[in-house]
Formats: C-alpha cells, sequence, structure tokens
C-alpha cells in the first residue's frame, strides 16, 4: 500500500468509508441526510418488530379502528401495514418521510403534555433510509389516493395517484438491503417472527376499541375483534396471554389523586419463573419502568414464592403534564414527574387488592384445582377500607397454644356427619368442614366444590403473621435507643436525605439526625430491629429514596423478623388437632388476609374438584 493510500474499511452500518488525514478528520461536518437517517435508524429500527411497533403506533395516532398486519418471512422480505385512519394529505405524503416531520407536535408546550404514541417524526425516514418503502394514503378529505416511495436512498418518487380506501398503508420490503452488517445481526425467521407477534399482541393490548388481523406468509395468526365490554376485553386478554391467566385474574379498578389503575392481576399462587407475563401501560403506552416494577413487586412481598415472578396486565392512566415519555429513544421508558406519589399509589392499590382476597372470593385462591370464578369484586382504594378480622392477640411462644383453636358455633355443627347433613341446605363455608387429617400435616375438608387440602402450617404461619402485624400496627413502634450512637459515612446528596426525609425514618421508631455535610448518626432505632445492622439498612432506606422516592426497606425489615417469629410461632407438623380445632382454623383462613399463600409464599391450600375426582376414578367413562 503506498504512502498515500487510504485504506477502505466497512462500518457497523455497513457503509464503506475512507480514512482522511487527522486534520481532516477533527474538522466540523454536518452529516449528509443518508447518513444521518441511517444512524437514526440505528436506534429506531433494531429488527422488524420495531418497524411494526412504530408503523402501528402511527395508525393508532391516526384514529384507526382496524389494522391488517402482512408479513413474510418473519417482516425481514415484507411488512405491509392498512389501517383506516384519517390518511394523509397529498402535499404531506412526501413530508412524512423527512426526518423530524410530524403531525403531533407544534409547539414547545405540546412536548410538555405528549398525548399521541409518536410525535418525534423519526420512525418513516429512519425506515425508509434501511428498506425498499411504499407509503399510500388516501385522506378522509380527498377523493383519491397517492402515493410515494423511496428506496433507500435520499430521493423520494413524486406523488403518484392510486386506488386506496380512506386510510394508510405502509409497504416495508428487504429490510437492511443496503445495510448488510446489520443484517447479519437478525436471527431466524421463527425468532423474528415470534418478537413481531409480541408486539402486535403487547399493542392489541393497549388499545380495546380496534380491530387486529395478523398474517404471516399468507397464514392468519391473529384475528381480534374490538372489545368494547368487560367480558371482551377479558376475552382478548386470554387469547393474548392465555386463558389460564384469566382464569387465575383479579379484576382491579382503583382512583385516587388524579391517577387510575385498572386491569388484572395474576391471583399469587398463577407465578411465573420468569418476568415474561408482565404487561404494563401508562396512557396507552407500553413501558418497562423500574419504578413500576418495584412498587408491585413490594405489593407481592409477602404472598409470592421466592424467585417467582407476578403475572399482570395493568393500565395506569393520569394527566400527560405528570409524566415525560421522552426518557428513552425507543419510549420504552418513563419519567413520572412526582415518582414517590405514583409509586406509593401503585404498592397501596395492588397490596390492597390482593389482601382482599380471600377463599370463597375465587375457588381456589389461584392455586391448582377449580378455575376460580371471574366476578372478583374491584378493588377500590377511594373507598371504604376493606372490613378487618378482629383477632386477639397470641402471646408468644404461640406452638403450645391450641387451646385457641376452640369450636366455633360455624365448627361445632361439623363435627358429626349427621350435624353437618344438616346443613346442606344452608351456606356451607367457602373451605367447607373438616373430615380429617392427614399424618398430622394436613386437613382434608369437604365444601360445595369436593376435596379440600390444607397445610396446616402453612395456613396457621400466615395467620399468626397477620395478627402480629395488626398488633404492631395496633400497639405502635416501640423505640430503643442505642448504648453507643452509630456514625455513618455518607455522600452530601445521601446526607441530605436524611433532612429531607425524616417522616420515613421516625414513622418506624428510628431517630437519624445529620452531623455534617456527609455524615449521619443513629440515635434510636425500633426495639424489635435492635439486633439488625443499623447502618446496612439506612443505606439501602437512602438508596431507595435516590430511585424510587420512597421506601419501604423499614417495613420490609420489621415484616422479615415477624414472618420469622410467626414461622417458630405456628402449629407444627405431627400436631394432632379434633375436628373442631381443625374447623376453627379453616374458618381463620376465610378471615384472613392473603391466607392463600404462607409467609414465604407458598400455598395454604388447593382445591380438587368432584369432576377431577371422577377423572382419577374413571367415573361417566
Amino acid at each position: 500500500m503506498g504512502y498515500n493510500a487510504r485504506p477502505l474499511l466497512s462500518n457497523k452500518l455497513g457503509l464503506t468509508v475512507s480514512h482522511d488525514s487527522p486534520n481532516e478528520r477533527s474538522r466540523i461536518r454536518k452529516l449528509p441526510a443518508k447518513l444521518a437517517n441511517q444512524i437514526a435508524a440505528g436506534e429506531v429500527v433494531e429488527r422488524p418488530a420495531s418497524v411494526i411497533k412504530e408503523l402501528l403506533e402511527n395508525s393508532l395516532d391516526a384514529g384507526a379502528r382496524r389494522i391488517d398486519i402482512e408479513v413474510e418471512r418473519g417482516g425481514v422480505r415484507l411488512m405491509r401495514v392498512r389501517d383506516d385512519g384519517r390518511g394523509i394529505h397529498r402535499e404531506d405524503l412526501a413530508l412524512a418521510l423527512t426526518r423530524h416531520a410530524t403531525s403531533k407536535i407544534h409547539r414547545l408546550e405540546d412536548l410538555e403534555r405528549v398525548a399521541s404514541l409518536g410525535f418525534r417524526g423519526e420512525a418513516l425516514p429512519s425506515i425508509s433510509s434501511v428498506s425498499r418503502l411504499r407509503l399510500q394514503s388516501r385522506h378522509r378529505d380527498s377523493a383519491s389516493g397517492w402515493q410515494v416511495q423511496g428506496d433507500g436512498g435520499e430521493l423520494i418518487s413524486e406523488p403518484e395517484p392510486v386506488a386506496h380506501p380512506v386510510g394508510t398503508t405502509v409497504e416495508v420490503r428487504d429490510l437492511f438491503f443496503n445495510t448488510p452488517a446489520r443484517r447479519k445481526f437478525l436471527r431466524t425467521e421463527k425468532t423474528e417472527f415470534g418478537h413481531l407477534e409480541e408486539v402486535v399482541k403487547r399493542i392489541a393490548l393497549s388499545h380495546f376499541e380496534v380491530a387486529f388481523s395478523l398474517r404471516h406468509n399468507q397464514k392468519t395468526v391473529l384475528q381480534l375483534s374490538p372489545a368494547d365490554t368487560l367480558a371482551q376485553q377479558e376475552q382478548r386478554v386470554a387469547r393474548v396471554c392465555g386463558r389460564a391467566f384469566m382464569e387465575n385474574a383479579l379484576h382491579v379498578a382503583m382512583e385516587a389523586a388524579g391517577l387510575r389503575l385498572w386491569g388484572w392481576v395474576a391471583l399469587p399462587g398463577f407465578s411465573r419463573s420468569q418476568a415474561d407475563l408482565q404487561y404494563f401501560f401508562v396512557n396507552q403506552r407500553m413501558v418497562r419502568d423500574k419504578l413500576v416494577s418495584h412498587a408491585v413487586r413490594q405489593a407481592y412481598q409477602d404472598v409470592l414464592y421466592h424467585g417467582r415472578h407476578p403475572a399482570y396486565v395493568l393500565y395506569l392512566s393520569l394527566d400527560p403534564a405528570l409524566v415525560d415519555v421522552n426518557a428513552h429513544p425507543a419510549k420504552h421508558e418513563v419519567r413520572f414527574r412526582d415518582s414517590r406519589l405514583v409509586h406509593d399509589f401503585l404498592f397501596r392499590s395492588l397490596h390492597e387488592a390482593l389482601a382482599q382476597v380471600r377463599p370463597g372470593e375465587t375457588d381456589n385462591g389461584g392455586l391448582s384445582g377449580t378455575p376460580p370464578e371471574q366476578a372478583a369484586p374491584a378493588a377500590s382504594v377511594s373507598g371504604a377500607a376493606p372490613p378487618v378480622f378482629q383477632q386477639r392477640t397470641m402471646g408468644l411462644p404461640v406452638a403450645e397454644q391450641m387451646a385457641f383453636y376452640r369450636p366455633s358455633p360455624a365448627a361445632t355443627p361439623a363435627a358429626s356427619p349427621s350435624a353437618r347433613g344438616e346443613l346442606e341446605a344452608e351456606e356451607i363455608p367457602p373451605l367447607g368442614f373438616a373430615l380429617a387429617q392427614l399424618h398430622g400435616i394436613y386437613i382434608l375438608a369437604e365444601n360445595r366444590h369436593g376435596l379440600v387440602l390444607v397445610d396446616m402450617h402453612a395456613a396457621h404461619e400466615r395467620i399468626t403473621y397477620e395478627r402480629l402485624k395488626s398488633a404492631y400496627e395496633r400497639e405502635g413502634v416501640k423505640a430503643q435507643p442505642l448504648l453507643v450512637p452509630v456514625s455513618i459515612t455518607l455522600s452530601e446528596r445521601e446526607a441530605r436525605l436524611v433532612d429531607e426525609h425524616p417522616e420515613v425514618f421516625r414513622e418506624f421508631g428510628f431517630v437519624v439526625e445529620r452531623m455534617g455535610p456527609e455524615s449521619v448518626v443513629v440515635r434510636q432505632v425500633p426495639a424489635l430491629l435492635r439486633e439488625a445492622d443499623s447502618e446496612a439498612l439506612v443505606r439501602d432506606v437512602l438508596a431507595d429514596l435516590l430511585s424510587y422516592g420512597d421506601s419501604r426497606r423499614i417495613r420490609e425489615h420489621r415484616d422479615e423478623l415477624l414472618a420469622t417469629l410467626a414461622c417458630h410461632g405456628s402449629v407444627r407438623a405431627n400436631r394432632r388437632l379434633t375436628l373442631a380445632e381443625m374447623n376453627a382454623l379453616l374458618r381463620d383462613m376465610e378471615a384472613t388476609e392473603r391466607s392463600g399463600q404462607c409467609n414465604h409464599g407458598r400455598p395454604t391450600w388447593v382445591q380438587l374438584g368432584l369432576d377431577q375426582l371422577d377423572k382419577l376414578f374413571l367415573r361417566g367413562r
């Protein structure tokens, strides 16, 4: 190679560029339009699914009530999206393929109240720069349709007349044909279509009023009619998330402080090994937000088994001015103006909704057995608080306090078969009446559906835990001064939070004072946490305040200790109970919040319906 030769290299966009001299490279230049579009495409167009997302959002912003998607070879060869929206004017067609040209933002004030899904005007030109694109549209005020085309270059064809109904069709062919380096990163046809189908399903969940159809390689994969009623919406959710999800889901609807939350949350028994069935929408925009995820996890904290993930389809509505949707290039994340308010609202709403689920409100508490009824009442944050079952405080240790389970009025008639038969015409309790005890571990009971199996230790553990929590809340926090105060060195920002949020610590009996720009001292802790690592706990609380604007670390740590006490204080295996004691335990379960799971998230009871028992013995065959 000669001295003046400039070697040619291929960059990550697949473009051939030359090495300039150092002096030439340091000069500031305006990027060519084609290169700028392809760089922008790197943010917008990751794979075919990214294209479909942008096109569907444009259709929805145009007021479409029906959207048809046709795909070939996972979207690499062809993606065609047709809608019946308001359409595009002839004069605006070419402009639609120009960067930062949009009909959704006109003033700076509009950016502060974004109500549309797309708004930056980058999608179509970015897609056009890495594909062969044809845009056809007929505006609702026009007598005919028009089309323009692009082939990955800078030039867009002049508008040409075309037969087209009111609405828009975008046809994308040969994705990444001019950027082969990026095409190499695409996966198999099956994988790419899987991502694309997931996007369609996700958007279908966000707009029940719109009909969707999806075809892949000339085969219909998805056909969804508009869903206006709650029953129709549940049918759509079942189509997208699976029937099992809806059979184990609780419908929730809550409103407070200008925030509205509604949708479906799976009962704790229907948990997942991965976070693959979690859909959360903010003003109909699908987001993956760490604040939201944290709030939901906290709501499920002591009813979910370790390592398991909750399943949900939830919708949050709020004033667009209170949320920044421009916080992420692909608009996956949002930023709330008052993150603490949102976090607290989500946590309290879901926490209370899950707490109200008791045996009888669903047939099986979300566990295996007869599918639960879909008539669970919607919880309401702004309404009256749910009734609290008044229980006596059990003195510790409670392992031998089985005298507490004395015969109750509901339990006494069930002590004998003849007495139980007299109750057939009356209301049978959700968990029925005890029949026997198996190996000193399980209680066998009969209810209107069939057989109920109860893990008596797990059930009593939950009952004891809820009693301890109620007693702790009722009697207040008992604080204990530290003989030797604990000094902690922090960053100035963290130390400032101690002054700004004293109520977070004071609520649970902590006294934390700022001693200097970067130091604080812990002088008092709640008596229950006197053995805990105060410094680590304070640091964790401050970390939560920085990330979420709120902290539940102290409450979590307290609840962990109460759970441990409950575990040690509950009836042990091999303890023989009388029928009256067993029935008293069943009645307590029916009146106790979250009694479907023990403190560690394990199920406390399962239902075996008569149809399942019949199958075991081949009855009816």
